[in-house]
């Protein structure tokens, strides 16, 4: 009898240790924040709040933020840091460096991904929101996701501050800005989900935040509008 409880307690035991292990491998890294919008917005926080190259894990890094003085945008796919910067009402630089700062930033670690296709009625910016919500009920969030793929137009701009402007409102805190309009081109967009970071790392009528990058890596910035062609979506495994 004895022999018999003692095997049934070690069984239990390597079961829960099993348990225990599952539940940490399969759940991914958690979303870090740095400094927040709302701040940079309303406050004039326009000053660096992170150095990137300060962060160590560069393993399958996701990330995304403007530059620091609102002078650029900033973006990072599995460990390679963009920075793009206004040449001209048409034009852009797309430098990769890490050797750069931004105001607020929000980056995590993704290594393992799943695809989903996206539905034909997946169109819009707001669409990929709330089928991204719908996909994600029961996960754990926030999160990042990623999209591939080609877009039939897109529009994207790069904050371009003018040197030593003071900023109390989103108003003065987008001087500058230069849009561009993309079309037919072949891209990856890197998205932040959060239905709890609003003026964090997502505007206040928004729960994702979206940078665009070129296939060719000649233009990126963040993402205002676009028009879905084909699109894979990729949510992180947990």
């Amino acid at each position: 009898m004895k022999y018999i409880l003692l095997l049934t307690f070690a069984i239990c035991l390597a079961s829960c240790n099993s348990k225990g292990e599952t539940a940490t491998a399969t759940t991914y890294p958690d979303v870090k924040t740095v400094g927040a919008m709302k701040n940079v917005m309303w406050k004039g926080e326009l000053e660096g709040s992170i150095l990137l190259d300060t962060i160590t894990n560069k393993e399958g890094l996701y990330g995304l933020g403007p530059e620091s003085y609102l002078t650029g945008e900033l973006l990072i796919i599995n460990g390679t840091s963009y920075l793009s910067k206004v040449s001209s009402d048409t034009t852009m630089t797309v430098t990769p460096t890490y050797e750069v700062s931004a105001p607020f930033f929000v980056y995590t670690n993704v290594t393992d991904w799943y695809e989903i296709n996206l539905p034909a009625s997946v169109k819009t910016i707001t669409d990929i929101e709330d089928f991204v919500s719908e996909r994600t009920k029961e996960a754990k969030r926030p999160f990042a996701f990623k999209l591939e793929g080609t877009v039939s137009k897109a529009e994207i701009h790069i904050q371009n501050l003018p040197k030593d402007t003071k900023v109390s409102s989103p108003q003065e805190a987008h001087q500058g800005q230069t849009n561009y309009t993309l079309q037919d081109e072949e891209v990856e967009i890197i998205g932040f989900f959060s239905t709890m970071h609003k003026g964090i790392f997502t505007h206040h009528d928004s729960n994702i935040h979206l940078h665009l990058i070129t296939k060719d890596q000649s233009k990126m910035g963040h993402l205002d509008n676009l028009t879905i062609d084909n699109l894979k979506l990729f949510l992180p495994k947990k």
